[in-house]
């Protein structure tokens, strides 16, 4: 089978749907599908160096603007399009005229669901496209069962439906932290003190307004404890900038930006907690990460995370700030022996989310796509 895989709309530095695809683009060619990445023209490089076994197709402009109208009306009938099997729109979109059999990943239907946590402007086209894909593809992944449920409230009429949970790397995120002080330092970082990791995008969504309300309260009875902030700015930073710098436990907020992935699994074995407070997701992967190295996690309650994590983490309802104090002062509580059992329960619930399991289901999904 050949595929095309459109990478175009990944950012240099991956995280979320960027992670993923980036994910499918290294693993998909280990299957035995002959896989071309659809990349922007001057974006070839990384991709050559990221997946030296597929072939590159630099044909998309590199403006985003250009770049969606190319996706739109011209990708489709592209020679790329026209060799190959099945075409694989990772991103919502796909194009809008093609004879190639199209896969198109639907993330999450926040944009119906929840329009507020996005940029006015995203919502409109997305919910387009989201819609248009429904209808017009061939099939659809969607990478969790509470997505798939999603779309079938929001767009009932729509196109076969295959799942693929996202997977975890068992052997990068472990719990073995026996090189962890080291790593840590060579990042000028130590975790001498204990402190609380979030990791994720800088958006309103992803509750760090909730999570800063909690830690004010937790700061108020243990001087020790610190919170360390790691993901790169989103949209609508400029509420949560103020409230870190207005924070009254400031000096004790540590922010890492992108965290380079090297050092990634370390900072969730060493910290007391991780907590991803978010309001809703179509994955959310940092929990599974976070399980997968034996973390004391917790996160929000009715959502796709506690799906994911089931028993092995501590849930609390998504926007209060009260209840995830509470949550987390558990968790920072806890003795060795109590964190030694929960981590074993993290690790063993991490395990059943495996890439390999992930790549098998898309290349089901390309299969059903070539034969329709």
């Amino acid at each position: 089978m050949k595929l095309a895989l459109d990478v175009s709309a990944v950012p240099p530095r991956l995280a979320g749907a960027g992670r993923y695809t980036g994910e499918l683009a290294r693993r998909v060619p280990a299957t035995g599908v002959e896989t071309t990445l659809v990349t922007r023209r001057d974006d070839t490089l990384r991709w050559h160096d990221w997946s030296p076994s597929t072939h590159i197709a630099s044909i998309v402009p590199n403006a985003r603007p250009t770049r969606l109208l190319y996706e739109a009306w011209v990708a489709g009938r592209s020679a790329t399009a026209r060799s190959v099997d099945v075409w694989h729109s990772p991103h919502y979109t796909m194009p809008h005229r093609s004879s190639t059999p199209t896969v198109v990943t639907i993330h999450d239907l926040t944009f119906f669901t929840n329009p507020e946590w996005h940029e006015r402007s995203k919502v409109p086209f997305f919910r387009r496209a989201i819609s248009y894909a429904a209808t017009h593809a061939d099939v659809l992944v969607t990478v969790s069962e509470f997505t798939a449920r999603q779309l079938d409230e929001q767009v009932p009429a729509h196109v076969p439906v295959v799942v693929a949970t996202l997977g975890v790397d068992l052997e990068r995120f472990s719990a073995d932290s026996s090189g962890d002080a080291q790593l840590l330092r060579a990042h000028g970082l130590s975790a001498e003190r204990p402190y609380i990791f979030f990791l994720g995008t800088f958006e309103p969504r992803k509750g760090i307004d909730v999570l800063l309300d909690a830690f004010d309260e937790i700061a108020d009875h243990d001087s020790d404890v610190e919170l360390w902030l790691a993901g790169q700015p989103g949209w609508g930073v400029k509420e949560i900038e103020v409230k870190i710098s207005d924070h009254a436990a400031l000096s004790r907020i540590r922010r890492l930006g992108f965290v380079d992935e090297a050092v990634l699994p370390a900072l969730l074995r060493q910290a007391r907690a991780v907590t991803y407070p978010s309001r809703g997701e179509g994955f959310g992967l940092p929990v599974l990460e976070a399980l997968a190295c034996g973390a004391t996690v917790v996160t929000s309650a009715d959502t796709v995370m506690s799906e994911i994590a089931g028993d092995a983490a501590l849930l609390t309802r998504a926007g209060d700030a009260e209840q995830l104090a509470e949550m987390l002062t558990t968790a920072l509580a806890m003795n060795d022996d109590e964190r030694v059992l929960r981590a074993r329960l993290a690790r063993a619930r991490a395990e059943i989310f495996t890439w390999d399991s992930s790549i098998a289901q898309h290349v089901k999904a390309y299969e059903m796509a070539a034969r329709r």
